[in-house]
């Protein structure tokens, strides 16, 4: 860790630090560095696909496999799984980040 870093005591509902400990394990994070991200991408600009993609489902039949693009809204976006499995056909996903032309889905 940097000297220029702040250090300060965070109180936190067990819940929500449940939730973002098991967020944060998904993400291979430490919490401290998944808090530490969440907070950066409050204060920075999002995107435009972050303001009107995320949130959004996706049908398997739209993502292809073999060039690993998924079509949103006639778009093509390049795609991750928020697990790192292999997109499935018959299932539907949520678009849960749009970082640039990369989008990241969670089977729902």
């Amino acid at each position: 860790m940097t000297e220029d870093k702040k250090k300060f005591l965070l109180r936190l509902d067990q819940d929500l630090y449940d939730r973002l400990a098991q967020d944060a394990q998904q993400k291979n994070r430490s919490i401290n560095a998944h808090i530490e991200h969440i907070l950066e991408e409050s204060v920075r600009g999002k995107s435009f696909e972050h303001r009107q993609i995320t949130g959004q489902v996706v049908n398997g039949k739209d993502i292809s496999l073999d060039t690993g693009l998924v079509q949103v809204s006639g778009i093509y976006y390049r795609y991750l799984t928020s697990d790192n499995s292999i997109a499935e056909k018959a299932t539907q996903y949520a678009i849960v980040d749009a970082v640039g032309n990369i989008l990241t889905l969670r089977k729902i």
